[in-house]
């Protein structure tokens, strides 16, 4: 599309519009813009590398599938530790016997966040300082679709419930069970003390 001229009515115009008007800061200069423009630098570009494909040929997933997202318990063990670490350790090998158990294993999510939000804030007023919260591992999709969802829906939402008020508050480690404890279907919440 190109652009239109304009007209010797329009150019007069403007002429009288400009003339006529006050600038509001009369003390700044006026800009005089250069006649031409410096030619921009050229950029360098990588070159997209596509490897070959074959019809039949399953994608290559770098051994994550195809989520973008990170599996919750490969972030919750990347995570920080906050509590002491020779109790943290002892926790991960399955040494430290929790003192409340939890199972959420087949409910909904409109019956297990508040369920959650009792137990945590109840185990924290009677003092406890780790509990379990069996989620269960989920199960697979029957079809799975093109959208990847994640398997089990409480094994990814407890640990962000966990994370949100009012349970942030009374929260001070979230884990991966050990295998002695329910493994990956379970979580170890380990809970600040009352002071």
């Amino acid at each position: 599309m190109t652009r239109r001229k304009l007209t010797e009515d329009e150019i007069e115009l403007w002429h009288k519009v400009t003339r006529q008007t006050e600038r509001l800061h009369p003390e700044i200069p006026q800009s005089v813009h250069p006649s031409t423009l410096p030619k921009p630098k050229p950029r360098k570009t990588p070159k997209a590398r596509i490897d070959t494909f074959e019809l039949g040929q399953n994608a290559p997933t770098n051994g994550r599938g195809h989520s973008l997202k990170p599996a919750i318990g490969d972030s919750l063990r990347a995570a920080p530790v906050q509590m002491d670490s020779k109790a943290f350790a002892r926790m991960k090998r399955g040494k430290l016997k929790p003192e409340g158990k939890l199972d959420l294993h087949g409910m909904r999510v409109d019956t297990a966040h508040p369920a959650l939000i009792r137990f945590i804030l109840s185990a924290q007023a009677s003092g406890k300082r780790l509990v379990l919260v069996v989620t269960g591992k989920g199960k697979d999709r029957d079809e799975p679709g093109p959208i990847p969802t994640p398997r089990g829906v409480l094994r990814n939402q407890v640990p962000q419930w966990l994370n949100l008020p009012p349970l942030a508050q009374a929260v001070l480690q979230v884990s991966p069970a050990h295998i002695s404890h329910g493994g990956d279907g379970a979580y170890y919440v380990y809970l600040r003390r009352i002071r």
